[in-house]
């Protein structure tokens, strides 16, 4: 493929400095975000010290977070009174149907990444990769969110011809294995997770309404085997969690469990050869440096090598047109 276009290159001291100086609102908002600001402002106009009251900060460091706000566009102030925007209103608003709850997930990111220089000094992550319950709420329904938009999309180019089971190995929420369930009549799904993330998946499988054709299996995808008789094992964003010998060996398990005939899909940052792009990959490598003990973001050929070595044929990349393409492996039409 082309080397995709690359964009937003800093050329002068200013766009330096503005990029330096960006976790400032990034952290404003991000404040606002665990103060809980804009939820408990819903429809009101208050005070600042009000404001201060009910979220148990101080009057005059609520007000001047408040106002930085107002710059910002997220608050108005009318006669010491401040309310919420049209734009805070829809997107910051617990509740609303476009609520960014995936914030909740970024403000765990910002801790991680001010551990960055200790991280590129270690090689790797400084910082301990557990979430507590909370954080993991936040992890799994930013990850919902934000698949929630595009699964159906993404599920369309992949052919099903022949897909009767679906393994979705790090499944999370479960939204793409409701994606497959609902783009084929009597397609079966079952999410492979860990039991504190399967206790989650089960409250979103339960709401979509498709209990009977989406089931979960608990444990850990890199240390328990998988049931075999799968028409495809699906992949999305597992393999930059992992190392290379890692993704090697949970390759190699997906392989196992296929029918003859079946595929393997994976769904990730497919990085340049030179990985110096796409950005959004490199920017990723880094995130997985600070929050994880070996994850990286990987390039096409390594993704084929994993796939070959395990068995399969018919290796392609699939364009998706959004953040991330998909690589595609078969398994034999007969037994191996």
């Amino acid at each position: 493929m082309a080397p995709q276009k690359r964009k937003s290159l800093i050329t002068s001291a200013e766009e330096i400095l503005d990029s330096v100086s960006a976790f400032q609102r990034s952290r404003i908002i991000l404040t606002a975000f665990e103060l809980n600001i804009f939820t408990m402002l819903g429809s009101d106009s208050l005070p600042a010290e009000e404001i201060g009251r009910r979220i148990g900060a101080a009057p005059r460091s609520t007000e001047r977070l408040l106002n930085a706000l107002c710059s910002m566009g997220l608050l108005k102030k009318r006669k010491g009174l401040f309310s919420n925007t049209a734009v805070s209103s829809r997107f910051m608003v617990k509740g609303s149907v476009e609520y960014l709850s995936r914030i909740g997930h970024l403000l765990n990111l910002y801790r991680t990444w001010g551990t960055l220089t200790d991280a590129v000094r270690a090689g790797r992550s400084v910082t301990a990769r557990e979430y507590d319950e909370a954080s993991l709420e936040y992890f799994i329904e930013a990850m919902h969110q934000r698949a929630q938009t595009s699964a159906a999309a993404l599920v369309a180019r992949i052919d099903l011809s022949g897909v009767k089971k679906i393994l979705d190995v790090g499944g999370g929420s479960g939204v793409y294995s409701m994606a497959f369930a609902r783009a084929k009549s009597g397609l079966q799904a079952v999410v492979f997770d860990m039991p504190s993330v399967i206790k989650l998946t089960k409250k979103y499988i339960a709401g979509s309404g498709l209990s009977g054709r989406v089931k979960t299996v608990k444990g850990n995808y890199n240390t328990k085997d998988f049931s075999r008789g799968y028409d495809l094992v699906f992949m999305s964003a597992i393999i930059h969690i992992n190392s290379p010998d890692e993704n090697q060996a949970l390759i190699n398990k997906a392989y196992a469990c296929l029918n003859p005939g079946g595929r393997i899909v994976i769904q990730d940052h497919i990085m340049e050869e030179d990985r110096t792009a796409p950005a959004r990959g490199t920017f990723f490598s880094l995130n997985m440096l600070v929050n994880t003990p070996a994850g990286d973001t990987y390039t096409e050929n390594e993704m084929r090598t994993w796939l070959a070595n395990a068995g399969c044929t018919n290796i392609k990349r699939i364009a998706t047109g959004m953040d991330n393409d998909l690589m595609v492996g078969k398994r034999g039409a007969s037994s191996d």
